[in-house]
């Protein structure tokens, strides 16, 4: 199996300021890993392998020590339980012991109209700041935005990145076609790191790419892209860009 690389195996020593994916390829694309202490987005369209690299992440995370908490709008614990062995990542013990947490988020009390909108995404900033968790996942942020305006979005992404200043690490993914352009150059602009997926049709088949647009603090990251495949009962499968572009 791939994926077998972790956190602290990466980095070799104890100075830990990186995120890894645990997937060796997909790191040297993101100058060795996302930073901690950083707000990511992640963006694209319907299958473009936006919760793919997510669940990468979280491996990564887990398999460095770290607590993950993910906010899902698309799964529920089981479901994504699933996701991930079908992603030869097994974490079912990480789940167990407390070490991963997910929070189905139509099911956590809210109740999804536009009046209860602004206050969902304060309790949301508010369950967050109590969490002992040292990674955030929320996928995806589209679902919160059907009923909320641009300032509140935008304020919602400022009160995460007041978290990240307190040490968390939160990535957010979103569907490109849900938001306005002006409003998608803000958030992106709020974003220490921007991760866009896409899917491109290579021969017969399609497969997912990754560009990697910006990440905080690194000497060379824009256009740096790796593609790839998913193969269940495997996980992916990195496409060598010379392939990708036949």
């Amino acid at each position: 199996m791939s994926n077998s690389n972790g956190l602290g195996d990466l980095l070799g020593g104890d100075d830990k300021k990186i995120l890894s994916t645990g997937y060796p390829d997909i790191d040297k694309k993101l100058a060795d890993g996302l930073p901690l202490g950083s707000l990511t987005l992640i963006e694209g369209e319907n299958d473009s392998g936006k919760s793919v690299i997510t669940q990468q992440i979280i491996w990564g995370g887990l398999k460095g020590s770290m607590n993950v908490a993910l906010y899902t709008s698309e799964n529920t614990s089981k479901s994504f339980l699933g996701q991930m062995e079908s992603m030869s990542l097994d974490i079912a013990d990480y789940f167990a012991w407390g070490y991963l947490k997910v929070f189905p988020m139509h099911t956590i009390g809210f109740e999804w109209g536009e009046k209860e909108m602004q206050g969902i995404l304060k309790r949301i900033i508010q369950h967050m700041r109590d969490s002992d968790s040292d990674v955030i996942i929320i996928d995806s942020l589209t679902l919160l935005t059907e009923a909320t305006n641009s300032a509140d979005l935008l304020a919602f992404l400022t009160n995460c990145k007041t978290l990240v200043d307190t040490g968390k690490t939160i990535l957010i993914t979103l569907h490109t076609y849900a938001f306005q352009e002006d409003t998608l150059v803000r958030i992106r602009s709020i974003c220490d790191a921007h991760l866009m997926m896409k899917r491109a049709l290579v021969g017969q088949k399609y497969i997912m790419v990754m560009e990697v647009v910006k990440i905080r603090g690194a000497r060379k990251t824009t256009g740096n892209i790796v593609s790839f495949e998913v193969h269940p009962g495997f996980g992916m499968k990195i496409i060598p860009i010379s392939m990708a572009r036949v």
